[in-house]
Formats: C-alpha cells, structure tokens, sequence
C-alpha cells in the first residue's frame, strides 16, 4: 500500500505531462505518481515513463472508465486526483493531504470557483455550466461543496474503495460529489489558484454535449438517491395539472347539473392515477434506497477493518 499517491489520468497531454510529474515530485517526494493513459496518440505515456511516473493503460475511452481503473487497482491511504494539462498547482496538494492523512477527510475538493477560475477561463460557457451545476446539486442535496466539476481532489482510502463509479466521461466529478454528499462522508473545500491550459494545449471537454450529460446526471443520481423527492415533485405537477382539466368541468357541473366534456374528464382522471402511481414509487423506492444506505454503511466497515490491517501491516514490516 502506498501512502500517496498521486493519479493522473491522461489523453494526449505530451505538451505539458512532464512538467506535471516534476511539480508533483518536487512538492510530494514520497508519493508515488501514477499516469494511466487512455488511447494517447501523442507519446503521451513515454513522456511521463521517461519522467518517473508508473505508466498504466485504460483502453475503454473516457474519463470515467480511467478512474474506475485507477481507483480498483490502486491501494493508498491518500489519494490525489489531477488532470495532466498543467491547470492545477502542485503547491496545494500537501494541504490537501494533510486533510485526509490527520483530519479524516474522505473528499478534499480543490475549490477554483472561489479564486482565479473566472478570471483565468476562457471559454465563458464553461463558467455558467459550473456555477449552474454547483447552484443545482448544492439546493437539491443541500450541501455545500463550492466546485463540483474540478479534477483536483483528494480521497481517502474508504472513499475511493466504496465508490461505485457509474459514468464513463467527464460527469464523473459530478457523480463524486454526489455520492459523497448522499452517504453522510466528510468534505472539506480547499481553495487552490487555478491556471488556464498552456497555449498548444487542447481541451478535450465539449462545453455542450458534455455539460448535457452532466445536467442528466445530477437528474438521474437525483432520482436514484432521492426518490421520494423526484417523485414527489412529479405526483405534484401530474396532480396540478389534472385539477387545472377536473376543475372547470366540476363548476360547470355544478351551475347546470351535467358533465358537458366527457373526454377531458376522462383525461383528468388518468393523470390523476398517474400522480398516485408516482407518489407510491417514491414511498417504494425510498424505502430501498434507506435499505441502500444502510448496507453501505456495513460494507465501509468492512473496508475500514481491511485498511486498518493493511496500515498495521505496514507498521510491522517498517
């Protein structure tokens, strides 16, 4: 087991992964630095093997595929997430550590919204989408993680072990956040400079098909882990608009004594079922979802005995 190690999922970064792995082994010498690329065409993985980093592979495209790769292979009692475009600073992750290490953090969150990210970001879509994704998943899990699509984190070793990595793409930060929120860990908000990519240096983020899946994920975690809520909401809207059809048809009842639309009665009544209907779905599948939480609470005491041994483990052996 490692005590830090610094992950690095990579595709075509060769203009800047260097630099990154020097950074990372100037400010965390006794990390080991792991670079895991995933189809780079660009010498990518020789670069960052020729600089000392432990190259691995993840041929399954996307983000999300590579760190569901890193997080299963690799055993730490800290673990920092980064991208390999040279935007964040090395100089933050000893504070970031220390969070985990001595403070028993399980998700350290490298926050740019509150520093120099509006100011250093050039693409202006990218900074609406981050303050809409921020503003949506803090009111609906009412949390208060103030950068929920940064690459810059740290994890404890019973987060990254009990995480169910879902997503294939860039949504992945976004499936963390929530999932750390939704299972009571503990989240701390370090604030961290952030720096533009270099000039030659491409993003791979597509501001509208990636922010399009970002937004159906906050809405399918939101109706996974909080179902009585989503479904409340839409036995709501299904009800409202049902009386808005019933009601003109139950006054005219009343002033002349007959039905006069049958088929928006008959309408009205349907969608009134189908409120009903969502409204025991939530009550059914919030039931399980309590279920959920409650075996996830067993099994990250399984993960906790494993990683004490481990630590003592290695306690012994030094």
């Amino acid at each position: 087991m490692d005590k830090i190690a610094v992950l690095i999922p990579c595709y075509n970064e060769s203009r800047t992964i260097e630099k990154v792995i020097r950074d990372w082994q100037r400010e965390l010498p006794e990390a080991v630095i792991y670079v895991y690329d995933n189809n780079s065409s660009d010498g990518t993985d020789e670069i960052a093997r020729a600089a000392g980093a432990e190259v691995r592979y993840e041929r399954a495209q996307g983000k999300g595929n590579v760190i569901r790769r890193m997080f299963r292979e690799i055993d730490a009692q800290c673990y920092l997430m980064i991208d390999g475009d040279d935007t964040y600073p090395a100089e933050y992750g000893r504070e970031m550590v220390r969070e985990v290490l001595e403070k028993d953090v399980d998700m350290v969150v490298g926050d740019r919204l509150s520093s120099t990210y509006f100011e250093e970001n050039k693409r202006p879509f990218h900074n609406l989408g981050n303050s809409l994704v921020r503003g949506t998943i803090n009111r609906l899990f009412r949390s208060d993680i103030r950068d929920i699509m940064t690459g810059y984190r740290a994890f404890s070793y019973q987060f990254v072990k009990t995480f169910p990595v879902l997503s294939k793409g860039f949504e992945i930060e976004t499936e963390m956040s929530i999932h750390a929120v939704d299972k009571n860990m503990r989240v701390s908000n370090v604030i961290i400079e952030y720096r533009d990519r270099p000039e030659g240096s491409v993003s791979k983020l597509n501001t509208y098909s990636d922010g399009y899946k970002v937004l159906k994920t906050i809405g399918r975690l939101y109706k996974n882990y909080k179902p009585m809520n989503f479904f409340g909401i839409l036995a709501l809207v299904l009800m409202v608009i049902a009386a808005i059809l019933f009601i003109p048809i139950l006054i005219k009842f009343i002033n002349i004594g007959i039905v006069p639309n049958f088929p928006t009665l008959i309408v009205s009544g349907f969608i009134a079922m189908a409120a009903l209907q969502s409204l025991f779905a939530g009550l059914i599948l919030s039931t399980l979802a309590e279920k959920n939480r409650q075996e996830f609470e067993f099994r990250l005491q399984l993960v906790q005995r494993d990683y004490n041994e481990m630590v003592n483990n290695i306690e012994e052996t030094d």
